[in-house]
């Protein structure tokens, strides 16, 4: 039924369909990377991340948040590589894992500010 709405308007989705289907590869797993931004907690942590390598202690005291639980939502975020850390002695510092995390997070912000 589909097929013949289509060609109403003189589209042939058959024709187009491989190329748009093999286009798909390019975005899975996205989603993954937005239901990881789509936390409140978790997109505080990547902002606080992009102004200043931190501690988990930190990113407790700043987010007025449990220590597990800031630990909770970097292994997530780290899982995503979205993050990376380093260790310092017994401490451990975390920072946006490159450029593009922090790119995305500017572009959401300009693109929510605009809308409003």
């Amino acid at each position: 039924m589909n097929e013949d709405l289509c060609s109403q308007f003189g589209i042939s989705c058959r024709e187009i369909a491989p190329a748009l289907r093999a286009s798909l590869l390019d975005v899975a797993g996205l989603s993954e990377l937005f239901k990881a931004m789509a936390d409140e907690t978790r997109i505080k942590i990547l902002h606080l991340l992009a102004q200043k390598e931190l501690c988990v202690c930190d990113l407790a005291y700043l987010l007025e948040s449990s220590l597990p639980a800031v630990s909770h939502h970097l292994r997530f975020l780290r899982s995503l590589n979205l993050v990376r850390w380093r260790r310092d002695g017994k401490q451990v510092f975390y920072a946006l894992a490159d450029e593009h995390v922090s790119e995305l997070l500017k572009i959401a912000r300009h693109h929510y500010i605009e809308k409003l």
